[in-house]
């Protein structure tokens, strides 16, 4: 699983790309908004990604509305981390699409629970996809793909 990291600290960078290496995932840093938008885009891209709120460039809000916009992005999954710890900025950041919250200073193993979860989470989506896919081409292939209604063998032979 690849995931991306957007943080601007230097010290909250390392401490989550050393834990996540050390957890066996692949870990794609960017230092500021503008990396991590180009991160998700690029080729590959991670689908789950921890986004520091205040960054350079461009903020975690920032990123998630358009991830949130974008067709291809909008089902990553994405955690927001902050040091605003109130109840209404919580409460924002998960109105502003996030999937998660952590403030800052974390702890390792609310870091490895959020990502687990996440990573949960895309595999259920990933499973609901594929059985999604599978019905359509069973309706698809009763209908002959026209107007979704079934096709009788009667008709067929004609």
């Amino acid at each position: 699983m690849r995931i991306l990291i957007a943080e601007d600290d230097p010290i909250y960078r390392r401490m989550l790309e050393s834990a996540l290496m050390k957890w066996g995932y692949d870990v794609v840093v960017a230092k500021d908004g503008t990396e991590a938008w180009q991160a998700l885009q690029g080729q590959n891209a991670p689908k789950l990604a921890i986004l520091d709120w205040m960054m350079p460039g461009m903020d975690g809000v920032d990123i998630i509305r358009k991830i949130r916009k974008n067709p291809n992005l909008k089902n990553n999954y994405i955690i927001l981390a902050t040091a605003k710890g109130y109840k209404e900025d919580i409460t924002a950041g998960l109105r502003f699409g996030a999937d998660d919250y952590i403030t800052k200073p974390f702890e390792r193993e609310q870091i490895r629970d959020s990502v687990k979860i996440g990573i949960r989470a895309l595999a259920l989506q990933a499973a609901n996809n594929k059985n999604q896919l599978q019905e359509n081409l069973i309706v698809d292939s009763m209908t002959n793909g026209e107007n979704g209604e079934p096709v009788s063998q009667t008709d067929k032979d004609l």
